[in-house]
């Protein structure tokens, strides 16, 4: 029996890319550190974003506008990125993937320098922010239906939610440190205090949590370029243009589209909020950590800000215990109810966090609770990926994914309307009596409706029923 067979039916250790990593295997090696730096770096600016603008002085507005954007290019960069490492090979694409997303960082980091430029009703700085996530963005949406391709053709159809876990849980270990580095940062730069922090105050703890995402981008692009072994690339043919696209989309496996839907509807409900969640802890509930004891590192009190932090490496590391877990059960009861599951988490979660007392324990409670949406990713994936033929799993990946980014778009901007209000800028009439509470209560209804959709229309795929 070849090699190729004995990887396909065997089962996937949820071990094995620590293995991997450990046994220091050339390739293996180095795409995981690249993985890792670049997840740390974005990780730990991207969730504080919209406490950074409004330190710079940025509005509700202005903030959702941000959050679409950053959806223009989830939806816009990973078919493109897929064509251009066709075209120039995998170890260039990295590169220069890695080398523009470390740019975004940087332009992030000096954009407090252009406050005092104003460009209409705004300043420079905050222009410069929008800039930024153009190319902050790169090397995270780079090659996603690749990695879907891999997984499909590595394990057989009855563990590709167990296949899933594995790498899942290997990427987001990056998303359980950065949270803590920056809430060290806002401790060491802000303060040991149960207060929230200035504006002023903000601005400089992030620069540093920038600095230091300068620094893992600068190593995930030098270490990806110089140690990555190229000799097994192969260049594919030119991108074939918008008729590829609508081939593509086409042929979508019929199952998926109920999943295509609900999943829509619910990321559509968690991205009016998303980047809204660290102003609920930071400013609307105002709180921080006081501890009975005063600790070596942490001291004893925490500020909003770095509370958040805290709270992000909860969520994760509850996510990371339940993935693998969770792909076991879907292998018991089926794929839907675990999908059902991680959307029906993404839907309360918003009215939660908005009802929520400034009570710290509360608070934290609700973020490890939000950690179990994770829980149904290793299932969704598998749903999107299983129907797909055995060579078709990137392009259906794809496809999927290009539908719902898009479609999810306008999300972001809504739900800036809604936390902030909207006046007619002619004659200041109020045609949107704005509020974060309306905000959060609509994300949630929103979403509520597209967990009920799959659970009445999804599909199970085959291998699970």
């Amino acid at each position: 029996m070849s090699d190729t067979a004995d990887a396909t039916d065997a089962d996937p250790d949820p071990l094995d890319p620590v293995r991997q990593f450990l046994a220091l295997e050339r390739d293996v090696l180095v795409l995981s550190l690249a993985m890792f730096a670049f997840s740390l770096g974005f990780q730990m600016t991207s969730r504080y974003m919209a406490e950074y603008m409004v330190a710079l002085g940025a509005g509700g507005i202005a903030v959702g506008l941000f959050g679409t954007v950053g959806n223009v290019v989830s939806a816009v960069y990973p078919y493109p990125g897929g064509a251009i490492s066709d075209r120039i090979g995998s170890r260039y694409a990295l590169t220069a993937f890695g080398a523009i997303s470390t740019a975004g960082f940087a332009i992030w980091f000096v954009a407090p320098a252009l406050a005092d430029v104003t460009i209409g009703p705004t300043s420079l700085a905050i222009v410069a922010l929008f800039v930024g996530l153009l190319f902050s963005q790169a090397w995270k949406s780079f090659g996603l239906g690749a990695t879907f391709a891999i997984v499909k053709q590595a394990v057989p159809p009855s563990r590709l939610a167990a296949g899933f876990a594995s790498t899942e849980t290997f990427r987001r270990t990056a998303f359980l440190v950065g949270p803590l580095l920056a809430a060290v940062v806002f401790l060491a730069f802000g303060g040991p205090t149960a207060e929230a922090l200035s504006a002023a105050s903000v601005v400089t703890a992030f620069q540093w949590i920038l600095a230091i995402a300068i620094g893992f981008g600068i190593l995930g692009t030098v270490a990806q370029h110089v140690l990555y072994d190229a000799s097994e690339d192969s260049l594919g043919s030119e991108f074939a243009g918008v008729a590829q696209i609508r081939e593509d989309l086409g042929s979508l496996p019929a199952p998926l589209k109920p999943l295509l839907v609900g999943d829509a509807l619910v990321r559509f409900a968690n991205g009016m909020v998303y980047v809204f969640f660290v102003l609920v802890v930071t400013r609307e509930l105002g709180v921080g950590l006081t501890l009975p004891v005063s600790l070596p590192v942490l001291g004893d009190a925490l500020s909003p800000q770095a509370f958040f932090g805290l709270l992000l490496a909860l969520e994760m590391l509850v996510a990371l215990l339940v993935m693998i877990p969770a792909s076991k059960l879907a292998e018991r009861v089926g794929l839907k109810p675990v999908v059902a599951l991680g959307f029906a988490v993404y839907a309360v979660f918003p009215i939660a966090l908005i009802s929520a007392p400034a009570n710290a324990a509360v608070v934290a409670a609700l973020f490890a609770f939000s950690g179990l949406r994770f829980a149904g990713l290793p299932a969704h994936k598998a749903l999107i990926v299983g129907p797909a033929d055995r060579d078709a799993g990137g392009r259906v990946t794809g496809s999927y994914y290009l539908v719902r980014n898009v479609l999810v778009i306008p999300s972001a901007a809504l739900g800036g309307v809604l936390w902030s209000g909207l006046s007619n800028p002619l004659s200041g009439a109020t045609i949107v009596e704005g509020s974060p509470t309306l905000a959060f209560v609509l994300a949630t209804v929103i979403g509520l409706v597209g967990t009920a959709y799959f659970l009445v229309f999804g599909q199970e795929f085959e291998a699970y029923a």
